[in-house]
């Protein structure tokens, strides 16, 4: 790990950050994204919007970013706005390691917004947010870009007859820091009314606000930790999943400071609590029918259903490192929490790392999902897209099966802890994760080496900043980090 930007070296030929693809970018294509661009910002500017923030986020899952006034739109949009890539060797605390391919001060990128996402940010007058693609400065796309990974991901399930479908869930831990401890905004019970009475006007602004940006808002409802809330969002296409995110987060945060609160989507926010997951739901659909419904294996899922399902289960060790990728997720992800901590499968099982889900009698066609428990809101979600995308991928292929259903919880059962045939503990530490990831040749393949050996040498190095520290001064350290 190095402190100093210009201390960390870059292995890349002659400094130059690597790429992929062909050059997407030419003089047509520059043209058409300015006329464009000039089209959204006659939008924007009449609805009052004099600023735009181009938002992506980094392998320590930190919302990075770089603003604009809305008159340099047009511009941003044919040739981009600087970025060093050193980013992406940032750690949680803004630390700087290095990596073979990517770290130190050479070379630049140009983020290019998305312009079909640019949304007028209702908690934020004024502001726009629009996520970005990363290119380098030849029009190529930079082959660290994790939305561009996702994009990548989601576009090999389709070549194979696949649409991909998912959702995050979003929970936070509303409140106020006193001195370093955690105050909570509220004190009633968990999930109950009171919760909801205490924060009326605050709860009905935040769902206001995701809804006036476009954010279909299916619940939102007090959680179980003190302080905590949730939101569900309806499912989107994998990167527009993990863009409505980034949006709903940003939203939260801003509501929440308008508000005088503080907000933290941490795993973990008080010590030895429950804390904030990120589960995902995913489903998987093949000529316009769910595969996860309507088939003749257990609960309806389909042949190609259950392979999607059981490449999943079976790279959730290695996949552990990318959905809870931060020392503090660890303090999270404890058995007989609902947290996913065992390597195993059931219906409507909370404490299942994967947990399939049915839905009601006469939806299950539509319903039907798999939801991800294990994962958290560290995550960057565009990596946590495109990495289960091709671990379902890779099920496929292999014509993966899933093992005996889990029922109940797995703490206790004789196998739970062993090699035998039982559910398995899921990593316990960033460490134990991030070797798993770092023997997965499926995962590197899919990532690309630039991508994957920056994220792995970020896990690394936090491993290392937070090597003998206290469970609670890690959740000092992270709780509002994220």
């Amino acid at each position: 790990m190095n402190g100093d930007m210009n201390g960390a070296d870059n292995d890349a030929e002659d400094g130059r950050v690597p790429a992929i693809g062909l050059v997407v970018l030419d003089a047509e294509q520059r043209a058409e994204l300015v006329r464009r661009a000039g089209a959204v910002a006659g939008r924007l500017g009449a609805a009052g919007i004099t600023m735009v923030a181009l938002c992506w986020v980094d392998n320590a899952g930190i919302a990075r970013v770089k603003t604009i006034p809305l008159g340099r739109l047009e511009r941003a949009a044919g040739w981009g706005v600087g970025m060093s890539p050193v980013f992406d060797v940032f750690l949680v605390n803004d630390d700087i390691t290095t990596s073979k391919h990517i770290g130190g001060p050479d070379g630049d990128l140009r983020l290019i917004p998305e312009l079909d996402r640019i949304t007028a940010l209702a908690g934020q007058p004024g502001w726009a947010l629009a996520p970005v693609d990363r290119y380098t400065q030849e029009g190529r796309r930079y082959a660290g870009c994790q939305r561009t990974f996702a994009h990548r991901m989601a576009g090999e399930a389709l070549a194979q007859g696949l649409t991909a479908r998912m959702s995050f869930e979003v929970e936070w831990a509303l409140g106020t820091d006193d001195d370093g401890r955690f105050v909570p905004a509220c004190t009633g019970p968990a999930y109950g009314m009171t919760r909801v009475i205490e924060l009326s006007d605050y709860g009905r602004e935040v769902v206001g606000a995701l809804e006036r940006e476009g954010i279909v808002v299916e619940q939102f409802h007090p959680e179980y930790a003190a302080g905590q809330l949730e939101v569900s969002v309806a499912a989107s296409d994998p990167v527009g999943a993990a863009d409505d995110s980034v949006l709903v987060r940003q939203t939260i945060r801003a509501v929440s400071a308008r508000f005088g609160f503080q907000v933290s989507f941490a795993p973990s926010v008080v010590a030895g609590s429950v804390g904030n997951g990120g589960h995902v739901h995913l489903s998987i659909w093949r000529d316009g029918k769910n595969v996860l419904a309507g088939g003749p294996g257990r609960h309806g899922l389909s042949s190609d259903g259950e392979a999607f399902a059981g490449g999943i289960l079976a790279s959730l060790p290695a996949l552990t490192a990318v959905g809870a990728p931060s020392v503090a997720s660890y303090l999270r992800l404890v058995p007989s929490h609902w947290a996913g901590a065992y390597q195993c499968w059931g219906r409507e099982n909370r404490e299942a790392a994967l947990r399939l889900v049915t839905g009601s009698s006469g939806e299950h066609d539509v319903r039907a999902n798999l939801e991800i428990k294990c994962f958290d809101l560290a995550a960057n979600p565009y990596l946590v897209a495109g990495s289960l995308i091709a671990a379902g991928l890779a099920g496929l292929r292999s014509g993966a099966t899933l093992p005996p259903e889990t029922s109940g919880d797995p703490v206790g059962r004789p196998a739970a802890d062993t090699a035998g045939p039982g559910p398995r503990r899921l990593p316990q530490s960033l460490a134990e994760a991030a070797g798993h990831l770092e023997r997965s040749a499926m995962l590197r393949e899919a990532m690309g080496d630039p991508l994957f050996d920056a994220f792995l040498a970020v896990r690394q190095a936090e491993t290392e900043l937070f090597d003998e520290v206290s469970a609670d001064d890690i959740v000092a350290r992270t709780r509002w980090r994220w």
